[in-house]
């Protein structure tokens, strides 16, 4: 029988902590319910004690889910266990992980704290958190740069106290595979206890995986990891990658995991159109080069037979097959089963809605692909409390005319019409938008690509924007650029209003 292997999902923790990465608890529930159709073991809903828009996360996220356990992140202080399980309360299969740092490094200069201090604070905090629940984990945060004997004493204490399992981050992604599998082994042979030993793993030096992999090997039966690999500064462990070695290696790694690995490509698609920042293109597993075959010698190879040149293949981790099988002659029926087999669940509420969306787009395309239904399913992702709305845009130009362009928009409920103009059509609509927002709202960036080919494709506008030092992100998809490009900018006004608010709120800073 191969060992589990257990994944607990930081996603919207520790990955939603980069720049950028940012999201509000709509879309923190939106993203936990792919999470759960992926079967991940434990979500880590957020961190309760740093803001009210954490807080109210880890609250809905428990709400929401049937399946995972939930976990919210808490140093080993009370009130910082005690908001936590405020949070938690509501959650069917509760986790409390509370942190504490052990590194002479931060003991030093962060904490201002000696061992016997940290070693204290340590087991009142697990002891305090087993008041509320008996699943708790601790985490003994920069573990790769402690004393080995030092680590093992708060491991075993800890275990002792309560707690679980006992997390051995990698905080700052210093270690190395060799370096990190004996250490395992040692803690293992140490603890000489069922709790499991989990890792977490950063990506500074491009090792996370390979950590943990090595880790898994040497006795840890818990990976913390993250979709995409987002995280702090280089990110976490990249979930899909470390599924995807364990079960395509499966003559390396005699372990397996519960991860439905058909979701994997839905659920990475989703958050990056929740939070706007796409996959590099070669990235593994999930880039769109993963699958790409552009040399004559790998073409011909995968024609003759795939496993020439693919070691994994593409419906393994749900990657749309972009077969052409709907239309605007396509029933309800057809529609709802073509979103099942993407990876996709809705409501027949939720049905009837993208359903009218379909046939709007059918009609003005000729051949809807996967990635045509994968974006109509993605602009329910951005649905928000809306500051502005725009209600239409209309453009025009030519060779011998200046562009320009006229948009009516609504702000606060209040109507506005405008008109613009510019060196294109687009230039032209945003020249009529910024009549209506504020004047250090800037454009940063902005990229259009073509979802599928022809000449009636789906063009894919994202456009960044920032104002006082605050990014925001809006993405649309439209068979015409220019109006996409008009909601995406709407889009990215929305979020803005939205995290200027989450800002406003904090209440803590850590």
């Amino acid at each position: 029988m191969k060992e589990k292997v257990y994944i607990f999902d930081t996603t919207l923790r520790d990955g939603e902590q980069a720049p950028g990465f940012s999201m509000n608890v709509d879309e923190k529930v939106k993203l936990a319910l792919h999470l759960q159709r992926l079967n991940v073991n434990c979500i880590e809903a957020g961190f309760a004690i740093t803001s009210e828009g954490d807080f109210e996360a880890i609250t809905e996220v428990s709400k929401a889910l049937k399946g995972p356990e939930v976990a919210s992140l808490a140093r080993v202080r009370e009130k910082d266990i005690d908001r936590a399980w405020e949070a938690l309360k509501h959650a069917k299969k509760p986790r409390i992980h509370v942190f504490i740092a052990t590194s002479d490094i931060h003991m030093k200069y962060k904490l201002k704290m000696g061992e016997d201090e940290v070693l204290e604070a340590a087991i009142n905090g697990v002891e305090h958190a087993c008041k509320y629940t008996d699943n708790v984990e601790f985490s003994a945060e920069d573990a790769t740069r402690t004393k080995c004997e030092f680590l093992a004493k708060v491991c075993k204490a800890v275990i002792k106290a309560g707690a679980k399992a006992v997390n051995i981050p990698d905080t700052v992604g210093y270690t190395t595979p060799d370096e990190f599998s004996k250490l395992i082994a040692y803690l293992k042979d140490e603890i000489k206890n069922d709790a499991v030993i989990s890792v977490h793993c950063h990506n500074d030096l491009g090792l996370a995986v390979a950590n943990s992999l090595a880790a898994v090997k040497a006795g840890a039966r818990q990976v913390e990891c993250t979709i995409n690999g987002i995280g702090e500064r280089a990110g976490n462990a990249s979930m899909e990658e470390l599924v995807m070695i364990i079960d395509t290696r499966k003559d390396l790694f005699e372990f397996k995991t519960d991860i439905n690995t058909k979701h994997i490509y839905p659920t990475s698609r989703a958050l990056s159109l929740i939070t706007g920042v796409q996959v590099q293109p070669n990235k593994a597993v999930v880039g769109k080069n993963a699958f790409a075959h552009e040399a004559g010698i790998h073409q011909d190879g995968v024609l003759k037979e795939k496993s020439t040149y693919e070691i994994m293949k593409p419906e393994d981790i749900g990657l749309p097959s972009n077969e052409l099988i709907l239309g605007k002659h396509s029933g309800r029926h057809a529609f709802q089963n073509k979103l099942t087999a993407l990876g996709y669940q809705y409501s027949d509420e939720e049905i009837d809605k993208l359903f009218k969306k379909f046939k709007d787009l059918a009609d003005k395309k000729k051949e809807i692909y996967d990635e045509d239904l994968e974006m109509l399913v993605a602009s329910e992702l951005f649905t928000m409390e809306q500051k502005y709305r725009l209600l239409s845009a209309n453009f025009s130009g030519g060779t011998d005319v200046i562009p320009s362009a006229t948009i009516e928009i609504e702000v606060d409920g209040k109507y506005f019409k405008e008109e613009g103009s510019g060196d294109g059509p687009v230039d032209a609509i945003y020249d009529a938008v910024r009549k209506v927002v504020p004047d250090e709202v800037m454009i940063t960036r902005f990229s259009i690509s073509a979802i599928t080919g022809g000449s009636d494709a789906q063009g894919e506008v994202t456009v960044y924007i920032e104002e006082d030092g605050i990014g925001s992100v809006g993405r649309a998809a439209k068979t015409d650029i220019v109006i996409a490009s008009a909601e995406a900018l709407v889009n990215a006004l929305n979020r803005l209003v939205l995290k200027k608010k989450m800002k406003e709120k904090k209440e803590y800073g850590v």
